[in-house]
């Protein structure tokens, strides 16, 4: 499809030193597009830029560092001459258990990481470039933001808000920039080990698709989004989950195999 080329666009991708936001920097080299990855370390960013390879540079900028984000932006668009696209992809999850019983910096850090760094980074790149000239912002969410787990509700919180300031800034920006957002479910990186590590049959066995996601699953998705043969979609989160969030598929296979 001709309009996945992503040829003579850039891309700022943060968090992509490694896992889901390496994996989507590798998908929009690949169809042709500049590449600026961030990390916290100018040492890691590097490392992932040299692994895409290309055009692709690295840049350290910790998601919530604003003269960091700033200093981002500018050497993009001196470097390229444009910033098309944008992946909030950064996130953490410092916190564990009961949402009562977590202290006010694990809140503060999960939802300055996971929802004040993509307003801050959207709101940067759409007054530097896209606000005139147009884009595409992509915000990696979580299936979690749609559901309820034990002792993760406060992250779950963080992307539940975060669907919901996609589809507001999707309104705000129309309609020279989209806005939308990928929900992955259980993924295979290092920061949802906990979700699979141990039990990675199990939760693989459980899903529609059997198996737990790649990070190239998600990757694909957005580099569709950002591209031309998504241009007439906006304000949307697309779940991205094998899937996971159908609920426990066992059953349904073990009645379709004694003919129930």
């Amino acid at each position: 499809m001709a309009g996945l080329d992503l040829t003579g666009r850039t891309a700022i991708v943060t968090g992509a030193s490694r896992g889901i936001g390496l994996a989507v920097a590798k998908a929009i080299a690949a169809a042709g597009g500049n590449v600026v990855l961030t990390s916290r370390s100018q040492e890691s960013a590097d490392a992932a830029a040299a692994e895409v390879g290309g055009t692709a540079i690295g840049i350290a900028a910790h998601a919530v560092d604003e003269e960091a984000a700033r200093r981002c932006v500018d050497v993009t668009l001196d470097r390229f001459g444009s910033l098309d696209i944008l992946v909030n992809n950064a996130g953490t999850n410092p916190s564990y258990g009961p949402i009562i019983d977590q202290d006010h910096a694990r809140f503060a850090k999960t939802f300055d990481v996971n929802l004040w760094a993509p307003v801050l980074w959207t709101g940067l790149v759409t007054k530097a470039w896209m606000g005139e000239h147009g884009g595409a912002v992509v915000n990696t969410a979580s299936i979690g933001g749609m559901a309820f787990e034990a002792n993760i509700g406060l992250y779950n919180a963080s992307k539940s808000a975060l669907i919901h300031v996609t589809k507001q800034l999707a309104l705000e920006l129309s309609p020279k920039v989209r806005v939308n957002a990928v929900a992955p479910g259980v993924v295979r990186t290092k920061l949802a080990e906990a979700l699979w590590k141990e039990h990675e049959q199990a939760v693989s066995a459980s899903a529609a698709l059997g198996r737990i996601g790649e990070p190239e699953d998600i990757a694909s998705a957005v580099a569709f989004l950002v591209s031309d043969a998504a241009s007439w979609i906006t304000g949307e989160t697309m779940v991205i989950d094998g899937g996971q969030l159908l609920g426990d598929a066992l059953p349904f296979r073990q009645g379709a195999q004694l003919g129930v």
